[in-house]
């Protein structure tokens, strides 16, 4: 089942998705999906080799960027640079979604693109509390 969340135009979050859900993504308009969960961070997710695949089935970029814990400095900038270079919208992913909108909030931030406060409302309205961490 697809939770796609909107944060911007250009920029969406989700939960994790199932292998499946890439053709949805596909015809959602999505020109690119970041993974950014380790693989085997639980036994019923799939791997980040079989989302690949299923990404390029569907005509997909995939990135994959697995994050443990909060973004470190060189995953915000990898995060930052795959959505700069992408080719239309991007939907990222985790296990919430909650480590994707935050590594995409800090990149956004780090480079001035958006302030705390447009961040931290984008965030709430796509179900996302980063009031804590953009502090």
């Amino acid at each position: 089942m697809t939770d796609f969340r909107r944060v911007t135009e250009d920029f969406s979050v989700s939960p994790q998705i199932a292998i499946e859900d890439m053709a949805a993504a596909a015809a959602a308009g999505f020109k690119m999906v970041i993974n950014n969960r380790p693989d085997g961070e639980t036994a019923d997710q799939p791997s980040s080799a079989g989302m690949e695949a299923a990404a390029r089935a569907a005509g997909l970029a995939y990135v994959h960027i697995p994050i443990t814990g909060g973004p470190m400095p060189d995953q915000v900038e990898a995060n930052r640079l795959a959505i700069e270079e992408a080719e239309g919208p991007v939907l990222a992913f985790c296990r919430s979604g909650t480590r994707s909108i935050v590594t995409w909030s800090i990149g956004q931030m780090i480079s001035g693109a958006r302030s705390r406060g447009e961040l931290t409302a984008l965030g709430r309205e796509a179900g996302y509390d980063l009031s804590s961490v953009l502090g």
